[in-house]
């Protein structure tokens, strides 16, 4: 993992699986976490770090990601689910731009473990994480 997280010098994460690699940078003018795959621009609250740790540390153990894209259904009680919940902070979505909403969990929960906040336990091709307190 490299950069610092700004425009010109965007973190490089790798998802979870540790099957690709994406930018990720905070533009705290717009409260926006802008996420490149490839080509494709993904764009989240900038909100979702805070909230999505502290939910974690609330949580207190291990929750399964549960990465899904916008148009599949969610298992209750993962991460992607509560990040597109109408119960979380935002009362909803954390992704911005419609039609590319989802997969939060596989590229905001590598910024937090880039930040220090998260840890992450594979097993198999499930993946889960916990708040390092």
């Amino acid at each position: 993992m490299s950069g610092s997280g700004v425009p010109g010098d965007p973190w490089i994460l790798t998802t979870p699986l540790g099957t690709s690699q994406f930018e990720m940078h905070i533009d705290e003018d717009k409260d926006v976490l802008h996420c490149q795959v490839g080509k494709t621009w993904l764009h989240y609250k900038l909100s979702a770090l805070d909230d999505l740790h502290a939910m974690l540390v609330a949580h207190g153990d291990w929750m399964d990601l549960g990465n899904k894209d916008e148009k599949a259904e969610t298992k209750p009680g993962t991460v992607e689910a509560w990040g597109r919940s109408a119960d979380n902070p935002v009362g909803g979505w954390y992704g911005i731009r419609k039609g590319y909403r989802g997969r939060f969990a596989s590229y905001v929960a590598p910024v937090l473990e880039r930040l220090g906040k998260v840890e992450f336990r594979k097993e198999g091709r499930s993946v889960q994480v916990r708040a390092i307190s």
